[in-house]
């Protein structure tokens, strides 16, 4: 059993989702073991949730609501304990990301964060930080609920041809990977071009970079550093930076196109019967 201590539920929104666990659980007379049986878990970990020393996931939260029967306040709580996981300097432009309209991405490295499958995000976070991975996996998962909405953003993404080659993981990882950027082929809010080697020179060789367009708020450039982001307002930016992706779609290979190489490298590459490169 976890030591139980005393949480400030206004010091951080996982302290304060604890303290609410342990006193609606203690409300209806049940003890942690107890709670952990009625929702599929150890009663160890509910007390590390309680004490802020395990974050819970949006399953836990959807199960803890119909055992004590919250109405729903756990999964709403979990989405703000999740985002709160993700690096302070990024923060701000999930909460932005979460509220465009249109978001417009040139990625030079990697799969965009709200393509990427599970073990993907799983083989990249632990890489610097594999004493937290899990709680950063579910915050990235949970970003990507955004596409799952009634009403999801336009999201177009071009991919360096590099980010197809480059094994993260492993060639499972990377064969899921393709995989699941292929199955939003037949999403019309969902675009995804691979800019091909054959290019040469082009005006996303800077690094990675995104463009966020909102209803309600001003259009926001955004790129990121090692330990830091950057993102702007200013509109002679975010000029520039249009007309420089524009480019970037121009040069990348349709759509069709995209798929068919990313098919065609999944097979290849991480086909079950090919040799490793």
């Amino acid at each position: 059993m976890v030591h139980m201590r005393n949480l400030d539920p206004g010091a951080s929104p996982l302290d304060y989702y604890g303290a609410e666990l342990r006193r609606r659980r203690e409300a209806t007379g049940m003890n942690q073991v107890q709670l952990g049986s009625c929702i599929f878990v150890t009663g160890s970990l509910v007390g590390q949730i309680e004490t802020a020393k395990k974050v819970p996931t949006r399953d836990f939260s959807e199960r803890v609501d119909a055992a004590l029967g919250t109405d729903g306040m756990f999964s709403r709580l979990v989405g703000l304990v999740l985002r709160s996981q993700l690096p302070h300097w990024f923060q701000a432009y999930a909460e932005m990301e979460a509220k465009a309209a249109y978001i417009s991405t040139y990625q030079a490295q990697l799969v965009y964060g709200l393509l990427q499958t599970e073990s993907y995000a799983r083989a990249l976070l632990g890489v610097d930080r594999p004493d937290q991975v899990d709680e950063l996996v579910a915050a990235r998962l949970e970003r990507q609920r955004i596409l799952e909405r009634e009403q999801p953003p336009v999201l177009w993404v071009v991919l360096d041809e590099g980010v197809l080659h480059r094994e993260v993981g492993s060639r499972e990882v990377m064969r899921a990977q393709l995989a699941h950027l292929l199955s939003f082929h037949d999403r019309p809010w969902v675009q995804v071009q691979v800019l091909p080697f054959s290019g040469g020179q082009h005006t996303g060789m800077l690094g990675s970079f995104t463009l966020l367009r909102s209803d309600d708020d001003p259009d926001l450039f955004y790129t990121e550093g090692y330990d830091a982001g950057h993102m702007t307002a200013n509109p002679q930016v975010i000029r520039e930076r249009s007309v420089g992706y524009a480019r970037l779609q121009a040069m990348a290979l349709s759509p069709e196109d995209s798929a068919a190489l990313m098919s065609r490298v999944m097979e290849e590459r991480y086909g079950h019967g090919s040799a490793v490169a």
